[in-house]
């Protein structure tokens, strides 16, 4: 091979990529279904934030199904104006909520829905799974593949939360449930959080791939230089 062919050659593979690396970005950073709780505290109630921002390999989310762990005894379910609810009983408790979307979320676009527990008083020390069932126009996603701590993260990991401790005086729960205002106020917090640990990732990851295509760049006009004899 030829030093021009081969400088192309390496000029091509740099800018490829750079341009796959930055594609990356925003996808590493929204691939799954995730939770985010504003408390974990055992005897508490805590809102949970669940994130969704993506669909089912390109096809519109239209549902998703939330299983609620037998260990909780009461949810509330945090009215989204872009979806129906319905709480499906199991027993004398709630097993699963479901939110129905009156238009279908498209792949690439995000939402959130919050659920009000109370976590029990004796589940300090123990991980408590909320599967989610993601149905599309096309397909569905089954979020439901417990985490197993030492092993590899299973392709459908169920989001989870771990519960601690109780705190002490706290048992009519957090005053992030009891108070309506200061609620939304930490569960926005919470959610915030979690955004900008995501963009601080597809910040970098965006950032390398650029590097990389610059060099690629500097390569190409490089090899592009015509070369004088000696």
């Amino acid at each position: 091979m030829s030093r021009t062919a081969r400088n192309t050659a390496i000029t091509a593979s740099a800018l490829l990529g750079g341009a796959l690396l930055a594609l990356s970005a925003p996808l590493a950073a929204s691939a799954h279904v995730t939770v985010t709780p504003s408390g974990t505290a055992a005897g508490s109630y805590t809102a949970l934030t669940f994130s969704v921002g993506h669909g089912c390999d390109g096809s519109s989310t239209t549902k998703l199904t939330f299983d609620i762990p037998d260990e909780i005894e009461s949810v509330t379910p945090t009215v989204n104006p872009n979806w129906t609810i319905e709480k499906v009983a199991d027993g004398d408790r709630t097993g699963q909520v479901v939110y129905t979307a009156i238009t279908p979320l498209l792949d690439g676009y995000r939402d959130t829905f919050a659920l009000q527990v109370h976590l029990p008083e004796d589940a300090a020390g123990t991980t408590l799974e909320f599967p989610v069932l993601q149905t599309c126009e096309v397909g569905e996603t089954n979020w439901a593949d417990p985490v197993v701590e030492g092993e590899d993260e299973p392709e459908h990991p169920a989001p989870s939360i771990t519960v601690t401790e109780a705190v002490a005086g706290d048992g009519h729960g957090h005053a992030a449930a009891t108070d309506g205002d200061e609620a939304e106020e930490h569960d926005h917090e919470a959610d915030a959080a979690a955004d900008d640990s995501s963009d601080t990732v597809a910040r970098v990851l965006g950032i390398g791939g650029l590097a990389v295509g610059v060099v690629g760049i500097v390569l190409a006009i490089t090899a592009r230089r015509p070369r004088k004899d000696a």
